[in-house]
């Protein structure tokens, strides 16, 4: 590792003397990028992150001065590629600087990777505010490109972290879309019922039984089968048990669904939310035991 970083270092030097240099046509800055990709990949190789990253900034500088934007942005992404392992707000800053760089050469998808990967990087340090967001500049471009399919992903993400933040509305309408769009699609279709529980459990967060129980028929117009299913009953049985104030019974539907399929996470706390605010309405509507 030692003899990487001395080679690494050996070869920014020498990039380095030849920016400081004189050349015709820009000649200095094609050898600087070559001798720049040589002291990345040996710091690389140090596992001397920060130092691979600050030459890859050098590099993209070089490539900006050769009016190559492409190589400009590639240069950013593996610099941030660099600070992931330990700044995780600068690799976000060189990603959108790369982002920057291939919406404007119109590389609209490789900007939409590049965002998700900003997504991502939020999302492992639990802000879901900023992942909701990036999440959604990255379905958009991938919408517009027609990648379909990863923008449906980055669009259940959306509506993940809204219901998180407890945006129920943007997150039915996000759930309902996507179902409406995998019924078109024989490979999707397994995935309706999935989607349309998940918007029902938005809807259960909402309070509103009358909202649930015309959402319950759309979805069964949406998909002729979905009312055959185990996730059909788990939200009529829901409803029901909002509709009677009853947290018992809310218990043990949930307990009893858990039992056959189990419930992650995400559900688990939508469905904490509906069962405190039932105990809520319980507490304030005595006469209705």
């Amino acid at each position: 590792m030692a003899d990487s970083e001395a080679r690494g270092a050996e070869y920014e030097k020498k990039a380095d003397k030849k920016l400081g240099g004189w050349s015709v046509f820009g000649g200095k800055y094609d050898d600087a990028a070559d001798l720049l990709e040589k002291a990345a990949n040996s710091y690389k190789l140090a596992k001397s992150w920060n130092r691979a990253a600050n030459v890859y900034i050098k590099l993209a500088n070089c490539q900006l001065k050769l009016d190559s934007k492409h190589e400009a942005a590639s240069a950013y992404v593996d610099a941030a590629n660099c600070y992931k392992k330990s700044q995780p707000q600068e690799a976000v800053r060189m990603l959108n600087l790369a982002i920057n760089m291939f919406e404007d050469i119109g590389r609209l998808s490789m900007a939409a990777k590049h965002y998700k990967d900003i997504a991502d990087i939020y999302e492992k340090e639990e802000n879901a505010e900023r992942a909701m967001e990036y999440y959604e500049k990255a379905a958009e471009l991938y919408s517009g490109e027609g990648i379909d399919s990863t923008a449906n992903q980055c669009k259940i993400k959306v509506a993940q972290f809204a219901a998180q933040l407890e945006q129920y509305n943007k997150a039915i309408v996000i759930y309902e879309d996507v179902a409406k769009q995998s019924m078109s699609n024989n490979l999707l279709k397994y995935s309706v019922k999935g989607y349309l529980l998940n918007a029902g459990l938005c809807q259960i967060c909402g309070k509103d039984v009358v909202a649930i129980n015309n959402a319950l028929e759309k979805y069964q117009e949406l998909d002729p089968t979905f009312s055959s299913t185990r996730e059909f009953k788990f939200l009529t049985d829901l409803a029901s048990a909002i509709d009677e104030v009853d947290v018992v019974k809310f218990t043990d539907i949930v307990k009893e669904y858990d039992s056959m399929s189990r419930i992650d996470q995400w559900k688990t706390t939508l469905l904490l939310r509906a069962k405190n605010a039932l105990k809520l309405k319980e507490v304030e509507e005595p006469d209705l035991l």
